[in-house]
């Protein structure tokens, strides 16, 4: 769907201007998309983000404060997404016997298991909705990425 149609507006001030609206438009689309894809498999898009960063270390434990430096939303509350995967028993905290006062995460073979699952979702939703191949994706990445070099407020 064009962006013009997806928002009922075809006032732009230039074509970056149109840029950054789509950019933001597909994100949430994306966003929405997936999360009601992942509410069926019973985690948020945070909780996925985090069970995907878990995975990257697993089987070592991460700190909270390594975690909430990879998660994608950066607004996120990390430590309550971490409580709500230790309550669906995802998740496992210890104490770190380095450091008394840290607290170290690691994944559980249920959330190895759910995160397994919600990846075969994620990946059959995004050869569904994803309409480019991997030469446009490749372009499209090296797009965004120079859209961002250097320019964090």
């Amino acid at each position: 769907m064009k962006l013009e149609e997806a928002i009922k507006s075809n006032r732009f001030i230039d074509e970056r201007h149109k840029a950054t609206i789509n950019v933001l438009y597909s994100a949430y689309w994306l966003k929405n998309n997936f999360s009601t894809a992942l509410k069926d498999n019973g985690v948020t898009m945070e909780q996925f983000n985090v069970l995907r960063i878990l995975k990257g270390k697993h089987p070592e434990p991460m700190c909270v404060k390594d975690i909430g430096s990879r998660i994608i939303e950066k607004n996120s509350n990390v430590p309550r997404i971490i409580d709500r995967l230790i309550l669906k028993k995802l998740a496992k905290k210890t104490p770190s016997k380095e450091d008394k006062r840290e607290t170290l995460v690691s994944l559980t073979e249920k959330g190895l298991k759910q995160l397994e699952e919600a990846n075969k979702v994620l990946d059959r939703l995004t050869n569904e909705l994803i309409g480019i191949d991997n030469a446009d994706a490749a372009k499209l990445n090296a797009l965004l990425e120079k859209m961002r070099i250097d320019k964090t407020i």
